[in-house]
């Protein structure tokens, strides 16, 4: 199964960005989407951004992995 996984990114550089993911910072390459700004949220898969999504979303859909996670 693959997941793609909101994170906030906290750093960019050309054609990269640092994003945290679950507490855990890690380099991932963001020359799939446009201008990607320090504090915005991405889906994470297989190390590259694949699009960009509201704090609102990314809030929620981490909300129900965590749900998720917990009835397991």
């Amino acid at each position: 199964m693959c997941l793609g996984i909101p994170a906030r990114i906290l750093g960019t550089s050309a054609g990269a960005a640092v994003v945290e993911l679950g507490g855990v910072r890690r380099e991932i390459s963001v020359m799939l989407i446009d201008d990607v700004s320090v504090g915005e949220w991405v889906i994470v898969h297989a190390g590259f951004a694949i699009e960009k999504l509201s704090e609102e979303e990314a809030e929620q859909t981490l909300a129900l992995f965590r749900e998720i996670a917990d009835a397991t």
